[in-house]
């Protein structure tokens, strides 16, 4: 999103790249669906209830029993039991003609899981084909103001090529990798910990994510400057360059 800030009078604009733009333009129509469909309801009532009691009683049937699954790394709900509509019932029960009015929008407001398990399944595949899991660049788009920090004392004083990062950044290669055999031969190598080498020496600091991809990941380099790991709260991605990126090393 957009952030506005004063530095010794001066205003600058900081955007921030880490919002996700398909998931935010798929609950707008999902939103607009659920509010579609409440709204042909409500018009065809006679007797029309208050709206705040509409928009109550929708929100409440929204509960459910679900079943959690994880789905290309996304957490799915998938609705089984209608909690809400079971509890309003009880309630509104009571009173001859009250579940009449209102049992439509309990159920639009257990309908509406549906919405949003539906929308959730339709954002994956769209947001994998505009920001491909296996591509660099969508992780790092921008690397003006790219640096490296060391993270472990093996790593040694090196700077950052920040126009031969951008260069390679179509042409990283994604590779798969064992963190369990990366692990074994850091730790067997040496018998005293405190002087192993570390994989992954350097983090790279102030990239910047491809537009709207909702990334805002870890990144570490690897020691010789070819290596990328990218480590977001889902997952990691291990991608090769063909050039070191780290001046000093070829």
């Amino acid at each position: 999103m957009i952030r506005i800030e004063k530095e010794e009078g001066k205003i600058i604009v900081n955007i921030d790249y880490s919002f996700n733009i398909v998931s935010i333009v798929m609950s707008i129509i999902e939103w607009a669906v659920i509010a579609f469909l409440a709204y042909r309801v409500y018009k065809r009532l006679s007797a029309k209830p208050k709206v705040w009691k509409v928009i109550l009683v929708f929100f409440v049937g929204l509960f459910s029993f679900t079943i959690n699954m994880e789905w290309f790394h996304t957490l799915v709900k998938i609705p089984i039991l209608p909690l809400g509509v079971w509890i309003l019932y009880g309630v509104l029960n009571r009173k001859e003609d009250r579940w009449d009015n209102y049992r439509r929008f309990a159920w639009i407001g257990f309908l509406a899981n549906f919405i949003f398990l539906a929308g959730t399944l339709i954002t994956i595949p769209i947001h994998s084909l505009i920001y491909p899991e296996n591509e660099l660049s969508t992780y790092i788009s921008e690397t003006k103001e790219a640096s490296i920090n060391i993270i472990h004392p093996s790593g040694e004083g090196r700077t950052l090529d920040q126009k031969e990062l951008k260069k390679q950044l179509s042409e990283g290669e994604q590779v798969e990798f064992d963190s369990e055999i990366w692990y074994q031969e850091m730790y067997m190598e040496s018998d005293n910990s405190k002087n192993k080498n570390e994989r992954f020496p350097y983090q790279v600091i102030d990239t910047t994510p491809k537009w709207g991809s909702g990334q805002n990941p870890d990144i570490y380099m690897e020691s010789d400057g070819k290596g990328i790991l990218v480590s977001t709260p889902k997952t990691q991605y291990y991608f090769r360059l063909s050039q070191s990126v780290l001046e000093g090393l070829y």
